[in-house]
């Protein structure tokens, strides 16, 4: 992992008071909960990880198409966990980062505002993933994700609305 990503600040380090309430927050408002119904729905195992976090492997379902999501402090793959934070520990922290977007949506109602930002960033580029305001505030990089430029409309729309105009007497 290269230097720069490692100075990322989604990769810093938190207040220990900060993740508990975090993970407190989560379980008060149901997202945890539900969390662990889809890991078991899902057929996975499921245990105590890093930062008071739930990790569930062995997702067997293809939906969401992603090495890993979270629902609520529960962070679910299909992958194998330990094998993640051996490897690819900043992974798990892009996975942290959305239970605290969790938390801040008052749990459950992260899902539908996550699925119309994903819309929103397929229009616009073509992926469910550049313009994501989730997935940016979680860090694109640690997340494995390439951020893709907007498509043409809207890359003139974005810088104000001016196309390329003809000069004065031109055809």
């Amino acid at each position: 992992m290269s230097l720069s990503l490692m100075a990322d600040p989604f990769v810093r380090e938190h207040d220990p008071a900060l993740i508990a309430r975090k993970n407190r927050a989560n379980a008060i408002n149901g997202s945890t909960a539900f969390g662990l119904l889809v890991a078991r729905i899902g057929g996975c195992r499921v245990s105590k990880g890093p930062r008071g976090m739930w990790l569930a492997d062995g997702y067997r379902f293809g939906f969401p198409d992603a090495g890993a999501f979270t629902v609520g402090s529960v962070a679910i793959t299909k992958h194998q966990w330990p094998d993640i934070l051996a490897q690819r520990e900043w992974l798990f922290r892009h996975e942290e980062w959305h239970s605290f977007q969790y938390q801040r949506l008052g749990g459950l109602p992260f899902i539908p505002a996550y699925l119309l930002a994903c819309a929103w960033s397929k229009v616009l580029t073509g992926d469910v993933w550049s313009r994501n305001v989730f997935e940016r505030g979680a860090g694109l990089a640690i997340g494995g994700y390439t951020e893709h430029a907007m498509r043409l409309p809207f890359r003139a729309l974005a810088a104000g609305g001016r196309f390329a105009r003809r000069p004065e007497g031109g055809r």
